[in-house]
């Protein structure tokens, strides 16, 4: 996900902006299909929502080959693709989630990281955690798509019965 809205852009792109695009379509993931598109953990902090894990792997407090392979480490508030790729290497996302990274690319794209903070805040399920950080509420998420209190409570109970599922598969293999 990083690293096609990092090759869209053609340039390097402000950590917190790539932060708030993906937090981005994580939602809208959430919104079309019920799931996000990411399996992160997501969170609040003072400058909106954010991906824990991708959040660690920006910082280097977290290691994946797959990630630093692609993804520069931040270097002036920015980071950067680390070599040039073929889309082909995207290939593990499916026609609907490409669709959803470009149609977030093409609403927020052009934002400015600022602009784009100023944005996130105003999100139903966003909330100032001070200098913590805080679970986003996906209950409120959902209902913040317009599900009733019941219909939230069923999606977050899917997603969390995925996670377990996800999680037991892992161990197994």
């Amino acid at each position: 996900m990083a690293a096609f809205f990092l090759a869209r852009r053609e340039a390097p792109m402000a950590h917190i902006k790539l932060m708030k695009l993906l937090y981005l379509a994580d939602r809208l993931s959430m919104e079309r299909y019920d799931v996000p598109m990411s399996d992160d953990y997501q969170c609040n902090m003072k400058n909106g929502p954010i991906l824990s894990v991708t959040l660690d792997l920006m910082n280097g407090t977290r290691r994946s080959d797959a990630w630093s392979a692609l993804i520069s480490p931040i270097k002036n508030n920015e980071v950067a693709l680390q070599r040039n790729f073929a889309w082909e290497e995207l290939d593990e996302l499916s026609r609907a989630e490409l669709a959803i990274l470009n149609e977030v690319f093409a609403n927020f794209g052009h934002m400015k990281r600022w602009d784009i903070v100023d944005y996130v805040h105003t999100l139903p399920e966003w909330e100032n955690p001070g200098s913590s950080s805080k679970p986003i509420d996906t209950e409120l998420t959902f209902k913040s798509f317009g599900c009733n209190e019941v219909q939230a409570h069923e999606k977050v109970e899917m997603l969390q019965t995925r996670t377990l599922l996800g999680r037991k598969l892992a161990e197994m293999s």
